[in-house]
């Protein structure tokens, strides 16, 4: 059996599955709790409490991945980069591997998601793929072969901490990002960034979601707004094709969900990759918000599955 655990800034998730070599792998369990805010302590507690109920509830013992915001980094063996504040220069993984007392594989949640689409979600034919979050912040993950490349400092793919491609002189220097620049992809992509955009052209506070429900009743500011992040999300992910040329880019995270996405970016991409013919396929995650757990299960290959359980 694999267990995955999606650490969210609001809630844990945990799946069970099934053990299978390839193809689908059927759920067995999962089970949703609030993230205990702020509190490292009561993290590792909740995890460790979400795992026993998986193995109690289905009588199996489980291999643990753990799909993260922030990675571990490589140089100090500490969490980095993670909005929620409280594991950044934490050693969570080693924390959880004493509280489980196993091992674990944790990786960060753009990964995750990238490699449950890979294994048997919308990109399972693809060799190597590109899967994006879209929601309040703006990730990546990169996998060949349904394996997670995930670099010699542990970044690789964190596509929304470069600055805007082809920034035109009105996006220029760009909104302030958390990581300390200016113009990262991140703030002009997020959610937050689509928020932002509408309430400079209409003064009015609306979410992501909401514009979009707007353009599509024929709000003229809305649709203009969708239009140019549209645009800038082309402009983001024609640079990726330029560098990785993947077999499949999916988007996960809430605002995948805009489903005008799909039909406009094949041109627009093409207007900005090297090459004019680009026939990238853009697709929805499969898994949906489930995608990050259900790839978080699959870190443990199924050959290294029986010799850890074994043990």
């Amino acid at each position: 059996m694999r267990i995955g655990i999606d650490l969210g800034g609001t809630k844990i998730e945990a799946i069970a599955l099934a053990d299978t070599a390839t193809g689908a792998s059927a759920t067995l369990l999962r089970h949703r709790v609030p993230t205990p805010v702020g509190d490292y302590a009561g993290i590792l507690n909740a995890i460790a409490e979400l795992v026993a109920l998986m193995e109690n509830e289905t009588g199996q013992t489980g291999t643990v991945g753990i799909a993260t915001p922030g990675a571990i980094s490589p140089s100090t063996s500490l969490l980095k980069n993670s909005n929620s504040t409280v594991l950044n220069g934490k050693a969570l993984d080693r924390d959880l591997e004493a509280r489980l007392g196993r091992r674990i594989r944790m990786e960060n949640d753009a990964n995750c998601l990238a490699l449950s689409e890979a294994v048997d979600g919308a990109a399972a034919t693809a060799r190597v793929v590109f899967g994006v979050i879209l929601g309040t912040g703006v990730g990546g993950g990169v996998v060949v072969n349904r394996q997670v490349h995930d670099g010699r400092n542990r970044i690789a793919g964190e596509w929304g901490h470069n600055p805007l491609p082809w920034a035109r002189a009105d996006e220029l220097p760009g909104p302030g990002c958390y990581c300390g620049k200016l113009g990262c992809i991140e703030t002009f992509l997020s959610g937050a960034g689509l928020t932002r955009d509408y309430r400079v052209r209409s003064g009015l506070q609306r979410t992501a979601v909401a514009v979009a429900e707007a353009a599509a009743a024929g709000d003229p500011l809305a649709s203009e707004c969708l239009e140019l992040y549209q645009d800038r999300l082309a402009r983001s992910l024609a640079s990726i094709i330029n560098v990785l040329d993947p077999d499949a880019i999916v988007l996960g995270g809430g605002l995948s969900n805009l489903t005008c996405l799909y039909p406009a970016l094949p041109a627009l991409l093409k207007s900005y990759t090297f090459c004019a013919d680009a026939g990238t396929p853009i697709v929805r995650a499969m898994h949906g918000d489930s995608s990050g757990v259900r790839g978080a299960a699959w870190l443990w290959p199924i050959s290294e599955i029986y010799m850890t359980l074994s043990r």
